[in-house]
């Protein structure tokens, strides 16, 4: 038997359906992470850390060698994973898994059980990857340390709106990155308790701090599970397709768990105000569930202010509790669900203001976000580009012109969801949001990779899927996954970090390729490649 020929019947085995081994494999993933992490994660060199003057870590991030080995296994293993989330959407049967072929779009008749199966494996696979993940170190992003530095800004009687977190003694040596050092908070009052709170909790040490925001995360991720599950039966989309996609997505995992991100909890609290409102039409609990549903909204809100773009479209779930229903509303109605919205979440936002003693100064934090990060977006790229032609040409400045063009993006943000509230005809209120997120996002200073959770579960419960839109999904979560890997290794100052980024992004780009083009399983939910898509198709039906 030659070696080519041994690989590639290596390959097909791999691709044999068996979900419990892509549950297994993706366990071992994420223990893969959370070891490399110890090596490249984001620590502080705070004295009350416990691990930033202990030497027991020092092989994995004092050494040359042992940084490039954990930040080679930590690309590995995230790519590992995003393969694990995709053989099990097709070993599960999911739809859009693969391109063509053995996965059309499901059984609507489905026997419960097989459903309840789906279900189990998903919540298996979802505790299995989910739970190393909590004893990482910060990776893909270090905003936590920003979290804990403003916390201690507010719990030090300052407003983080008006103080940066170079207010504090030492903070560079708490982990906060440099941009947040003059830049007020993007975050709501709700958080900001919430980080002060943990600060007090944590006593100072980071470690307890990041920990207790993990738990924060991983709380909201389960809200998101419980509201996708709901919504989905609602709307008429697909439960278990919704949940892999958007929910188990390795970007979810890995950005907001192991990232540490205050998202899961802004998100999963907008779907459970979605999924109190407009459930049924007014009758004895329909007040109750309707303020509930509000104030859930409200604290989404409190977490991070953007989410108040859906305010408007919660009020149509109001005018049209069944989405199916009245594709036209009244203005007399919209006005009155309006100031509905108004009161309950006005109410709930001067309760947080009054009671961290910030009111509403979130309000022109909101736009400040792009203060506080280098413009990777387009919208930011272009305002730069416009600002320094025009510097060029009239010594206005960079900054200024950029400024207007940003100012611009908004005011067209605001027009967007202005027609989208107002137009006669209703489009549904979740994907009314959703295409507010999506304006707001592209035409903002920055955009983070994470930002694409916000809209995945929007469209996901509502069934407003394209199939041409799963590949490109799954090929930009990889870019994704390599791209915060690469931009996101923490390394000494003495060991060369060009190195060390150069090295990963290749592995990366080469486990990027075998996702695409090797495996003959994961390169089926990407476009037809080779007659050999055919072969490998009917070795899996047999099976």
């Amino acid at each position: 038997m030659t070696l080519g020929i041994w690989f590639h019947r290596r390959l097909l085995s791999l691709a044999h359906p068996e979900p419990r081994r892509h549950l297994l494999t993706g366990l071992i993933a994420s223990l893969a992470i959370m070891v490399s992490s110890w090596g490249v994660g984001w620590l502080p060199s705070s004295q009350f850390s416990w691990f930033a003057h202990s030497t027991v870590l020092n092989p994995l991030r004092v050494e040359t060698a042992g940084v490039l080995t954990c930040a080679i296994v930590l690309v590995t293993a995230s790519l590992l994973l995003v393969r694990c989330w995709l053989r099990l959407g097709q070993d599960l049967r999911l739809p859009h898994t693969r391109y063509r072929g053995i996965n059309p779009e499901p059984e609507p008749g489905a026997p419960a059980r097989l459903e309840h199966a789906r279900y189990r494996v998903l919540t298996r696979a979802m505790v299995l990857w989910t739970l190393p993940l909590i004893f990482t170190f910060p990776i893909f992003s270090r905003d936590v340390y920003s979290y804990i530095a403003q916390g201690q800004v507010l719990h030090s009687g300052w407003s983080p709106y008006e103080t940066g977190v170079s207010t504090l003694p030492g903070w560079f040596s708490q982990g906060a990155d440099s941009i947040w050092a003059e830049s007020p908070s993007p975050y709501g009052p709700l958080f900001l308790l919430l980080a002060q709170g943990i600060t007090f909790v944590s006593g100072q040490v980071p470690e307890i701090a990041v920990l207790l925001f993990r738990v924060v995360s991983i709380a909201g991720l389960f809200l998101c599970w419980y509201t996708v599950i709901e919504l989905s039966r609602r709307f008429g989309a697909r439960p278990d397709w919704a949940l892999w996609v958007s929910v188990l997505n390795p970007l979810v995992s890995l950005y907001l768990v192991a990232g540490v991100h205050n998202d899961s909890l802004m998100l999963g609290l907008l779907l459970a105000g979605f999924l109190l409102l407009g459930s049924y039409r007014p009758t004895t609990g329909w007040w109750l569930r309707t303020v509930v549903g509000l104030v859930l909204i409200a604290c989404s809100i409190g977490i991070k202010p953007l989410t108040i773009l859906a305010l408007p479209f919660a009020a149509m779930m109001l005018c049209r509790p069944d989405p199916q229903d009245q594709p036209e509303v009244s203005y007399r109605q919209r006005i009155l669900a309006w100031g509905l919205c108004a009161v309950v979440v006005g109410a709930v936002m001067t309760v947080f203001g009054w009671i961290s003693g910030l009111w509403f100064g979130w309000i022109p934090a909101m736009t400040t976000a792009g203060d506080a990060a280098f413009p990777y977006a387009p919208f930011g790229l272009l305002g730069l580009g416009i600002g320094w032609i025009t510097d060029a040409l009239a010594q206005t400045g960079i900054r200024p012109v950029a400024d207007v063009v940003y100012t611009l993006g908004t005011v067209i943000s605001a027009v967007v969801v202005a027609y989208l509230a107002l137009k006669r005809s209703v489009t549904h209120p979740v994907i009314s949001t959703g295409i507010a997120l999506i304006v707001s996002i592209l035409l903002a200073p920055i955009i983070q990779p994470w930002y694409l959770l916000w809209v995945l579960p929007l469209f996901a419960v509502v069934r407003l899927w394209h199939p041409r839109w799963s590949w490109m999904l799954y090929l930009l979560i990889m870019v994704l996954v390599v791209i915060g890997v690469v931009d996101q290794v923490s390394v000494a100052e003495w060991i060369p970090i060009l190195l060390v980024r150069v090295i990963t992004g290749v592995i990366g780009v080469i486990g990027m390729v075998g996702l695409l083009f090797w495996d003959p399983a994961t390169s089926q939910a990407f476009p037809p490649q080779r007659d050999r898509d055919a072969t490998t198709l009917r070795h899996l039906e047999k099976d």
